[in-house]
């Protein structure tokens, strides 16, 4: 269960794991609305459930509402488990789930009270995630600095909490298109255009750059990428950067691709950087949250600090003057993700969880049931 259907690392991860779990489970999909997800699963014979009320801001009676569409559902299908993905439907399915007394596992695709969010989202969230804590078997963390930092604001405890980070397919990646001036690499970053992503200060460090013919790539839509086209005139880089839209073909753009970069406030543990990771580019990425479990700083790429202009055009300038240390890090973060983020590794270990929950629950229904007889 998750509340938006539309494209990102949340999304792509469940669609992992329904694949992942298809042939041994019998897996349903509940979202607010059709969308990429949606088609996906469809695409693979898996049902789907629309809650229309699933909405992402706090309205009482929509959430209201979609407790109640959750409710029914459960009473249909009859689940031994609800895994639920993202703050709104983590909420959601953790309460509803009380009545039937369905053991729910929670997924954070990073935390709402993580820094880098506004003030006011980050003491709700905190809040909120404090009070459904208890109503979930397991919270499955995507990255140890979300176990770590929920840990110490006292969000479950450790027997609750654990740690499940991404893993993606390795796919056989497209043969990189040859480029004639390799000094001279094209930039890329995929990300959704809103308040979490900071599209803003990689345009601010590209019009630094101003001595090298460079081309950027941005991928994605959203709320800020009318403000981003707008910047990138005012600062008189238009010509170097393309704004591509929502794709489905990332993996071929990444072979076209020398520096794969993600600029951003806050995060989980993107995926971007690991699909980055699986086509050996090397990374530039933002020092924040689960980031640096992915980019080793000077081996695999380079982290910089939040909103530092500065730091990312130095970072950007190193690697556009070495071809040498742009192969030796693609070729490092190639073999890290092999070793450390691949789909077979993340389905093993969620199935451990759902293991571990199922027998814990068929246990103590066995118990209750022979002190009944008592």
């Amino acid at each position: 269960m998750i509340t938006q259907s539309e494209l990102g690392g949340a999304q792509s991860n469940i669609i992992d794991l329904i694949k992942g779990f298809k042939q041994d489970y019998d897996v349903h999909l509940a979202t607010r609305v059709e969308g990429p997800l949606t088609e996906s699963v469809k695409a693979i014979n898996v049902p789907v459930h629309l809650f229309p009320n699933l909405v992402r801001p706090i309205n009482l009676l929509n959430d209201y509402r979609a407790i109640q569409e959750c409710l029914s559902l459960i009473h249909v299908i009859k689940p031994d488990i609800v895994h639920a993905h993202s703050s709104k439907a983590g909420l959601v399915a953790r309460l509803a789930s009380c009545k039937y007394q369905v053991p729910v596992v929670f997924t954070a695709h990073g935390w709402g009270f993580s820094s880098g969010n506004p003030l006011i989202r980050r003491w709700i969230a905190l809040l909120s995630e404090k009070l459904a804590a208890p109503l979930a078997k397991k919270i499955i963390c995507v990255s140890e600095s979300d176990r770590q930092l929920a840990l110490s604001l006292g969000v479950g405890n450790q027997n609750s909490l654990v740690t499940v980070r991404y893993g993606i397919s390795n796919i056989n990646t497209p043969i990189p298109i040859a480029n004639p001036a390799k000094d001279l690499p094209r930039l890329i970053m995929v990300a959704r255009f809103n308040e979490q992503k900071d599209q803003y200060t990689l345009l601010k460090a590209i019009a630094q750059l101003s001595n090298y013919p460079i081309h950027l790539d941005l991928v994605g839509s959203g709320s800020s990428l009318e403000a981003c086209k707008t910047l990138a005139q005012s600062l008189g880089i238009a010509d170097q950067v393309s704004f591509l839209g929502d794709r489905t073909d990332v993996p071929n753009l990444l072979a076209q691709s020398q520096i794969f970069i993600l600029s951003t406030h806050y995060e989980g543990l993107p995926i971007s950087i690991l699909e980055a990771m699986r086509a050996g580019l090397p990374i530039i990425a933002t020092s924040v949250n689960g980031i640096p479990e992915e980019v080793v700083h000077g081996k695999t790429g380079f982290l910089v600090p939040r909103q530092d202009v500065q730091a990312l055009a130095d970072a950007l300038k190193t690697l556009i003057q070495s071809p040498e240390t742009r192969q030796r890090m693609g070729e490092a973060g190639r073999q890290k993700f092999l070793q450390e983020f691949t789909v077979e590794q993340m389905i093993n270990e969620t199935r451990t969880i759902y293991e571990q929950v199922l027998e814990k629950e068929y246990s103590q229904k066995s118990i209750l049931q022979k002190l009944l007889r008592i």
